[in-house]
Formats: structure tokens, sequence, C-alpha cells
């Protein structure tokens, strides 16, 4: 058994009410997270284009190497499957949640847990150490979060609280049970259901909570007493040594954390992106949770309290320009929705919009089906749809939603974030490309005094295996006026230099921070405010922590090999589901001046903050981009050129025999060959 793993992921057939053990050795090269879960998901679900509500729908939890050791923003876990938000297909795809049940997990000796079939019954998931039982959920389902991991902590330990010696078999323990659960919103099959464990922390995106729900599974508690080998302790306390100094904490100067709080992190880390505060409620990732805390003071009770403990997903829910209440709002105020209006907004009180009491009734309409509630509870893409407004609010931008029905998110001027969405399953919701270079501009004069060529040459060296083309990093699009195309095509955001940057993007995601599972608030480290030459700690930081818990000698292009490969069988899957190249297309707005507006959702964001390079006239130069949207023509000619990149059929974007052969894929090339779904000549 290789350090850093426990050797041993838990199978659960709810179905059969039985378990097993899969040996992780077999999957070890694809890290952990991401990787494992795809090839378990290729492997074990038979029809991968069925619902995510249906009972053969496979979801893999699944922890990195790193998870419940000393490596700072590793304590994390990814959820994969078939997810039912996604429209109009629900692709298989990712979630990710921090906390400390990945880490429990591991200490009760499991990488991992797989789920199967369908209870007859709602149960939940008791787990022990080496002991599996799959108990009785009477008395849990139907209550919210808070309260279900309550019961689950008493009737583990017969305790309410920390603190107290408890013995299991030769162990002892004063931690109680990590607990991942659902609330009222995945019971009634809501596709905004999260999985929730603790009172902020949750894998919110892709509706895994109505996944399990309609699975029948409430919840899955974990306690273990055991640890986890690393191969070389000294080492690793050197690196955590060598990078804590150097981590800028970002959290505590851009948000605003309300008084009275204190910060804390995920298992094992230092970033303090949690808030807590000391009455128990508004306890959230400072990311979201901060914008929606409504007009109820600290202490009492929020919106983002009530969104968390229904189960429900609080960036669908928060009060941002691309969410369900904004786009309610703007309903309302043309005269559309309301009481007994075109759409009826019963049982809402609109007149209490922007209050907790606002925030309440629609979380219990969603969870109850109630009225508006029962399309809400769908999505907003299906609910839009429903109510036969779709296409035009998608073409105008009042439905501020990019691809696939997900929120906006960075998609531009950082167009790596709206490009590596639209060829994936998701917003991918990845932070650090974007998030490290505006803050470099607000905050460090040090920063802005660099000629902009030093700053792109900086970056250009680290984008390994590609790191010898500076173009990539070429911001340049067509004007309003026309004006600039060529050089968005040769060189800017249309070009094939572009291509390769998503591509090292995607592929750098799924090794580095979905299978390995650092977190993407931390990594990867482009720039450091801390560093005398502003040169973050990519690519050192990412095998310095690997190699030290593992003992593996991984290179970082190796790793950026088998992020390749996990990308090449995630988009297998989705050929398998329907992937095609005609529909990947942005929505309507992004092609027009619109397409710009959700950068308004970001609080911290002024006008004039987005300043990226562009080359123009043989020399590198900053511009703002505050403005940006794409072209189709451009974005047609893009995808071809990534496509390329890939070594995809240009036509279809289907992955070809020659490429996956090259990564060891060809069972999953024979696997597309049969279903006629295999790129190029075979």
């Amino acid at each position: 058994m290789t350090a850093g793993y426990t050797g041993k992921i838990l199978r659960v057939d709810l179905t059969k009410r039985s378990t097993a053990v899969l040996d992780t050795a077999r999957y070890e090269e694809y890290g952990g997270g991401n990787g494992i879960a795809s090839v378990l998901f290729w492997e074990l679900c038979r029809d991968k284009a069925i619902s995510g509500f249906d009972p053969g729908n496979v979801v893999i939890l699944m922890s990195g190497p790193l998870t419940g050791t000393l490596a700072p923003g590793a304590g994390r876990m990814e959820v994969c499957g078939i997810n039912v938000y996604s429209y109009p297909v629900e692709w298989f795809s990712r979630s990710n949640v921090g906390g400390f049940f990945s880490t429990m997990l591991k200490y009760a000796g499991w990488d991992g847990v797989v789920i199967e079939g369908r209870a007859d019954q709602p149960v939940w998931v008791n787990i022990i150490n080496d002991k599996v039982t799959i108990e009785d959920a009477k008395g849990l389902w139907g209550r919210v979060t808070i309260t279900t991991q309550k019961e689950i902590w008493q009737r583990v330990t017969g305790k309410t609280g920390f603190g107290q010696w408890m013995n299991f078999n030769t162990a002892q323990t004063t931690q109680g049970p990590s607990i991942l659960c659902i609330g009222p919103g995945g019971e009634s099959l809501s596709r905004l259901g999260t999985l929730q464990t603790g009172i902020g922390m949750a894998a919110g995106q892709g509706g895994f909570g109505g996944v399990w729900g309609a699975k029948n599974l409430k919840a899955i508690s974990v306690i273990g007493t055991g640890s986890i080998k690393v191969a070389n302790p000294r080492a690793l306390i050197a690196a955590r040594n060598w990078v804590e100094p150097q981590s800028p904490r970002r959290f505590e100067r851009v948000l605003t954390k309300p008084e009275g709080s204190r910060v804390t992190s995920c298992a094992g880390c230092f970033l303090n992106c949690k808030t807590r505060v000391e009455s128990g409620v508004q306890n959230d990732g400072q990311c979201v949770g901060i914008q929606y805390v409504t007009d109820v003071p600290i202490g009492g009770k929020s919106g983002a309290d009530t969104v968390q403990t229904c189960g429900l997903n609080l960036y669908e829910m928060a009060a941002l320009d691309n969410t369900e209440g904004v786009y309610l709002r703007k309903l309302h105020e043309a005269g559309v929705l309301g009481p007994g209006k075109i759409i009826d907004s019963a049982p809402l009180p609109m007149e209490k919009w922007g209050s907790a009491a606002f925030a309440e009734a629609l979380c219990h309409a969603i969870v109850n089906r109630q009225g508006i509630g029962a399309d809400l509870a769908e999505g907003l893409m299906r609910a839009a749809k429903k109510w036969g407004r779709l296409a035009q609010d998608l073409e105008s931008g009042l439905l501020h939603k990019p691809q696939w029905g997900y929120g906006w998110h960075w998609n531009l001027p950082f167009v790596e974030q709206g490009y590596g969405s639209l060829v994936g399953d998701r917003d991918i919701t990845e932070h650090a490309l974007c998030s490290q270079r505006v803050e470099a501009q607000m905050r460090s004069a040090q920063y802005n005094a660099q000629p902009t060529q030093k700053i792109v040459e900086m970056l250009s060296k680290k984008l390994i295996p590609y790191n010898d083309d500076p173009f990539m990093l070429d911001y340049s699009w067509q004007q309003p006026d026309g004006s600039n195309m060529k050089q968005a095509l040769a060189t800017g955001i249309y070009s094939g230099h572009r291509a390769k940057f998503v591509a090292w993007h995607r592929h750098y995601t799924r090794f580095w921070i979905e299978s390995i599972l650092y977190c993407d608030w931390m990594f990867p480290n482009w720039f450091n405010l801390s560093c005398p030459d502003l040169s973050g700690l990519t690519p050192e930081v990412e095998t310095r922590f690997l190699q030290a818990v593992t003992g593996k000698n991984l290179s970082f292009a190796e790793g950026m090999e088998t992020g390749r490969k996990i990308w090449n069988l995630n988009r297998a899957i989705w050929v398998l589901q329907g992937r095609h190249r005609d529909g990947e297309n942005f929505a309507g707005f992004m092609y027009t001046p619109a397409g710009s507006a959700g950068q308004s959702g970001l609080n911290f964001v002024s006008p004039g903050d987005y300043k990226l390079p562009v080359y123009e006239n043989g020399e590198w130069k900053t511009r703002v981009m505050d403005d940006m949207y794409f072209d189709k023509g451009g974005v047609e000619q893009w995808k071809t050129r990534y496509y390329q990149c890939e070594g995809w059929d240009t036509h279809t974007g289907w992955p070809t025999r020659k490429t996956l052969e090259e990564l060891g894929l060809h069972n999953v090339a024979d696997t597309l060959k049969s279903a006629g779904k295999l790129g190029g000549p075979d």
C-alpha cells in the first residue's frame, strides 16, 4: 500500500443492503478524487445515458492522497456521478466539499465510498472504522441538515458534544462522527439539493442532494481512530513551514467579516476561508455566505442559514445577478411574475424581497414543491422553459446562465473559465487563476509597476508542458467597432494559443485540483504577493507535498499528462451521453455587450479592475477588459483549434482512437467505436 492511501474503497449497494471492498491500488495511477471516481464510474455504471435520478446511477465519494495530512488545502473530497442539475443533459459531473468528512473517512480506513442502487426505504450509512452498517433513517427523514447531524451524533456516540472520551473496540477518541447528509431539499428530489456537512460546507453543484434523495439515502456518518501513513514526515513538515509564510491570507483582507466572528479552515489548512460566530448561525464559506446576510443582524437567523439547513445550493439562491432571486425580482418588476400574474408568485411574499423572511419562504416553497416552488425546484432553466421564457431570457441575458444552466462565475474576461465550462459539464468554479490576478492588481504597487511583458513571461513559464508560448496569455478580442479581430484570431482569445491555455487549465485541474485535491482557492499559486519577485509557488509546491506524503517522485508534467488522461475519459463519458460539437454553444447574451454583465456580481471587484495583457503592434500592453464579449464566428474557430489541441475530431468534438490509445485508454476507444461515437478514422 502506497503511503497517503488507506488501500480500501467501500462499495455500498443500497438495493441489496450489502457492502464490499475495492482495492485502491488498482486505481492509484489516477491520483484520487475525480480520477479514481471517473474510472470507477466507467467500470460500474452500465448505462451512462440514464437520468441522475435513476437507481442505476453510481455516485462515488473520493478523497485524495494528501487528505488527512498536514498538506494545506488538501482536506477535500470529490463527489462524482450523473448530476441532475445541468441543462439540457444530465451530464456525468462532479462536486467538491471540504471540512472534515474526507479526513475522517481516511482515519476510518477508507479512501472513498461507492454508492449503488436504491434503498426500499430511507436509510443512512454508519461507518465506524472498518465496521459498516446500513441503518434505518426513521426519525431522520424530513429533518433539516443541522438536526440530522445532531441526531446521528447522538445515535453513534451517545454524547452531545466534543471533549468526552469514547471507546470504539480497542481505540479511544474525543472526536465525534463527521456526517454528510441531505436536507428536505434533497428528499424532495430538488435539482438544487446539496450534500451538507457541518454548518456551512456542502457539495453544492450538480444537485447531488436530489440524487441521494432518489436513492433514499439520508446520510453517511463516519468516525475513525486511525491515521495516515506519510512517506517522509520531515519533508512534509518542511514543506508546510516553507509554504505557510508565503501563503497570503486573501480572505482576511478582501472579504468582510461580521463583527464578533472568527475565521477557520478545513482540516489541515490555514487559508481561513470559513466564518464562525458565537451564536452558531451564519457559519458560511465567505465567498457566498457573507453576500447573503440579508437584512438580519449578525447573531440572528440569516437567509444563508435557512438555505444551508434546508440542503439547497446557496450559490443558486444567493442574492447575486445570476441566481434565482434576482431573476424572479426582474420578472416581478416587469409585471410578468406576481400574485395572479402570468407567472403566479404564490406563496412568495415579493414585498419582503431581500429579507430572511423571503429567503425562508423561497426555501420552503421549493422543498415542499408548493406553488411556484414546484417549478423552481427543477432549477431556473427548466422553470423558464415551462414558463415559455427560456430562449428569449437567455438571449437577452435576463437569465444570466452562460452554459449548461449554471450561473456566471468569472466567465469573462477570463475566457479560460468560460471556455472550460463550455467544453466540460458544469461551471468549473475555479478561482485562483483569476482571483490572484485581480488581487495583485488591486493590492500590489509592485505588481502594477512591472512591465506587462515581464509578467507574461513569468506566468507563461509555469504552464508546463506548454511553457514556451507567451501568447497563451494574450487576451486580445474583437472590439465593439469590429477592430482587432485579426489579432484575436491570430494570438488572442480565438487562437490556437488560447486553446492550449484552456487545455492546460483543464488538465491541471483534473489532476492537481480534483484528483490530488488541492483547494482551488489556493492552487495554482500563480502570483504571490508575499514573495519579492511576485512569482508564485507553482509548479514546485504541488509536487513537493505529493512526494513527501506518498514517496512518489512524480513530476509536474507527469501529473499534467494524467490530468489529460482523466479529461479524455470524462469526455468519452459525455460523448456516450450525447456530447457533440454542435451542442457546445454559449447562451445568446454571451455574444452581446450583455455578456460582461455578470461581473457586477463580484462585490469586491470594481470597474477597471479587469486589466489583462494584450499583444498589439509587436509589444505587450495592459488593457481594461470590463466590456468583453464573444464573437460567434470566433468561438467556432476557437473550438476547432481546441479540438485539434486535444487530439479530437474537429467535426464532432469526439476523442479519436489515436489520442485514447496513446493515453492507454484502449477499452474506452473500443466502447466509443461500438457506440458509433469514436472520432476520426478508426
